[in-house]
């Protein structure tokens, strides 16, 4: 399943008849990815039959690249992938970064003060920057299960040691809605907050999404928003959906991505996205 980079872009502009967009973002976890954490052979043949057509298939993932490119590599996938909620952009075939944006430490240490003040001690994470970059966990952050390597830490100071993309916060009994529903309150205007999945609230660059590192991919394809087709299930593809001309949530999404879709389709594990590629493809 190669992606699209810049030198091999879809043509200019769509033929009559032909895919009506030239771009074809998803999300990685609960979209592109099964349960089980494989792409199924319907939605690989989905993906590669609108790229014959012309269109070009870009990853938008909240994963930072080094929890992103083994995924990438096994899938055969080589084109452009926006990575960490869009503080990176990575040439998946050069095996290379091309842009990065940092949290200021300082910032984030304000906002979670602000948090904690609130609702008391906070249990956290922290997504390193750079290609080889560390996640740290602090003393009781809750891992899911099978959750990817990490490095954990005894002292939480030992998380501000060096550039950041993200930090990751959790507390003991609130829910996540209500997690990032308060950080939004209290520190939204220091730092930006974002719920990517259970047990995943995130601060992150204050005006920092997906849909800025999706734009800055697309402008280097030579597509604009006007030409994109977005899939996602969590509330951080919220500005994702905002900026392509489609939006798709899968069945398995958060109520409030799936208020703001233009349309919800089948789950991440019934072929959801290759449902409507296959149905566009069709009517083209």
């Amino acid at each position: 399943m190669n992606g699209t980079t810049g030198s091999t872009g879809p043509s200019p502009a769509a033929e009559p008849g032909a895919f009506p967009y030239r771009l074809v973002a998803t999300d990685l976890d609960g979209t592109l990815l099964r349960s089980d954490g494989t792409v199924s052979a319907r939605t690989r043949d989905a993906l590669a039959a609108v790229t014959e057509a012309g269109a070009a298939h870009i990853v938008v993932t909240g994963r930072a690249v080094p929890w992103t490119r083994h995924i990438l590599d096994e899938l055969g996938y080589e084109g452009l992938a926006v990575c960490g909620q869009g503080a990176q952009v990575y040439d998946a075939g050069q095996h290379r970064l091309l842009t990065s944006v940092t949290l200021d430490r300082q910032l984030a240490g304000l906002a979670l003060a602000k948090i904690e003040a609130e609702v008391g001690p906070l249990l956290l994470a922290a997504s390193r920057d750079g290609l080889d970059g560390e996640v740290l966990v602090g003393p009781g952050y809750r891992r899911l299960e099978g959750s990817l390597p990490v490095v954990p830490i005894k002292d939480a100071a030992d998380l501000w040691s060096a550039p950041l993309n993200k930090v990751y916060i959790q507390h003991p009994t609130l829910s996540d809605d209500e997690l990032a529903a308060l950080a939004v309150k209290v520190a939204g205007g220091l730092v930006g907050v974002t719920m990517a999945g259970a047990g995943i609230v995130e601060l992150l660059p204050l005006g920092l999404s997906k849909a800025t590192g999706l734009s800055l991919a697309a402008r280097r394809l030579g597509v604009r928003a006007a030409g994109t087709i977005a899939f996602g299930d969590m509330p951080n593809d919220v500005p994702m959906f905002a900026w392509a001309a489609r939006s798709v949530a899968m069945a398995n999404a958060h109520d409030e991505l799936k208020a703001i879709a233009d349309e919800v389709t089948s789950s991440n594990d019934e072929d959801g996205i290759a449902v409507v590629l296959e149905r566009l493809l069709a009517d083209s």
